[in-house]
């Protein structure tokens, strides 16, 4: 397993972070490779990818999710990953946005880019976007503010 951990600080509230961050579907507008994403229950995605060539679909559930605090998710088919995002008050309107994302690489050309940081730099890219994306519109596109608690051990 690989992980990438990045962070960014964005100038909106840490509700308007976190809500934004619920609105899977509006990931493609910020996130590279990302195609679509359906919201198939409310804790189940369904992501169409195109990165590097290789097209991929698969789904990933949400393992834990606290309002203005965290998302955990784990993917369930497919690809090999799982991640948190949490959301840090610097300030009234300041936000820091913490990622970890731990993935398996798939096959060659895959463990080549994450030994060079590819994987790394998209993740900061895709970070840096959602900054301009939430911060040019100054309010969230919606909000699910439901809670998902940890699974047991």
């Amino acid at each position: 397993m690989s992980t990438v951990e990045e962070s960014i600080e964005v100038k909106v509230p840490i509700r308007t972070a976190y809500d934004q961050w619920t609105q899977f579907e509006t990931f493609p507008e910020f996130m590279d490779g990302v195609d679509e994403i359906t919201q198939v229950t409310e804790t189940r995605t369904h992501w169409k990818t195109s990165i590097a060539g290789v097209s991929r679909e698969f789904d990933t559930e949400i393992t834990e999710q606290l309002p203005d605090e965290r998302v955990a998710w784990r993917s369930v088919d497919g690809v090999d990953q799982a991640g948190v995002v949490t959301f840090h008050r610097i300030e009234d309107a300041t936000t820091r946005i913490m990622l970890q994302l731990d993935f398996d690489p798939d096959g060659i050309l895959e463990t080549v880019a994450d030994k060079l940081g590819f994987v790394k730099a998209r993740a900061k890219g895709d970070l840096e976007r959602f900054k301009e994306f939430i911060e040019a519109r100054g309010t969230e596109t919606g909000a699910w503010r439901g809670e998902v608690d940890r699974p047991g051990p």
